[in-house]
């Protein structure tokens, strides 16, 4: 009846993801990112040092410092650690006692955890729209769309992004920010709202630029064919960068900075001749 011991198991890549009915795209100011349940009862299930729940909670926090960057809203959904029969309802049957049997798991993990600008939000069923003040926010904000990351991917992530759906606000699922119990159950909630409900997305797909010149450099370097690394000021072309691959870049990049395109990108084709075009403040 509980949460049964997890394993970890392979994110999905890229090439991995289901094919969106949707062609949204994140808006930052239309955008909200949710943080599902990453309290430390659900995540204990992975055990000590879960390499997949390492690589999510990595994802979900270069998200949410992304979404500082760009003024959106980070909301967190979690259960209390003490909530009665008649709150718990049907989850009893479901679930068992959950968090009333472990009340000092309660906490989001330190490495999420919100800051003063953030709103926590009770949790009482798998829909964060539940009994919670989310959606009216959400229009009180002018916010129509929603980032989704957290656990658990088929249960109340996907719960989440459907309600989003039937609320008008479009739910955008990060494939690779969120865990599941198995890589097949996971699998069934992207395809689920690939089909029906939202967007499946990577991280990297959300945040078209990085966020510090190191984060660039990290980018840029497994796209070369040379196993050599490029000074910051030397040519990425010298380097074994194709073309094919700049044009790809400038159109992930395009995103935030309307001005570029292949020529601005190929006038200065370094490090930090991108990184200045890139850290510029982006026009509204």
């Amino acid at each position: 009846m509980a949460i049964p011991r997890l394993n970890a198991y392979t994110l999905p890549a890229a090439s991995d993801l289901p094919v969106s009915k949707v062609q949204w795209r994140v808006v930052p100011q239309r955008a909200a990112l949710l943080i599902h349940d990453m309290q430390t009862y659900f995540l204990n299930f992975w055990g000590e040092n879960s390499p997949l729940i390492n690589q999510v909670v990595e994802n979900i926090a270069r998200l949410r410092a992304y979404c500082k960057t760009q003024g959106i809203p980070v909301f967190y959904t979690a259960q209390p650690a003490q909530q009665s029969e008649a709150d718990r309802a049907l989850l009893n049957d479901m679930w068992g006692p959950g968090l009333n049997k472990h009340p000092e798991q309660q906490k989001i993990i330190a490495a999420l955890a919100p800051d003063e600008a953030d709103q926590v939000l009770t949790k009482w069923r798998y829909s964060a729209f539940v009994r919670s003040p989310l959606e009216a926010i959400l229009q009180e904000m002018g916010r129509d769309q929603l980032i989704i990351t957290g656990v658990y991917a088929h249960i109340g992530c996907l719960t989440t992004a459907t309600d989003a759906f039937m609320r008008d606000i479009q739910p955008f699922m990060v494939a690779d920010a969120l865990a599941d119990f198995t890589r097949e159950e996971h699998m069934m909630a992207l395809t689920y709202t690939a089909g029906r409900s939202g967007k499946v997305v990577m991280t990297d797909d959300i945040m078209p630029l990085p966020l510090s010149k190191d984060a660039l450099r990290a980018l840029i370097l497994p796209l070369l064919e040379d196993d050599d690394v490029p000074e910051d000021d030397e040519n990425l072309i010298d380097y074994g960068l194709d073309s094919v691959r700049v044009m790809a870049l400038a159109a992930r990049w395009r995103q935030v900075h309307g001005d570029i395109d292949f020529v601005s990108l190929a006038k200065n084709p370094s490090i930090n001749g991108w990184w200045s075009l890139l850290s510029r403040t982006p026009a509204r």
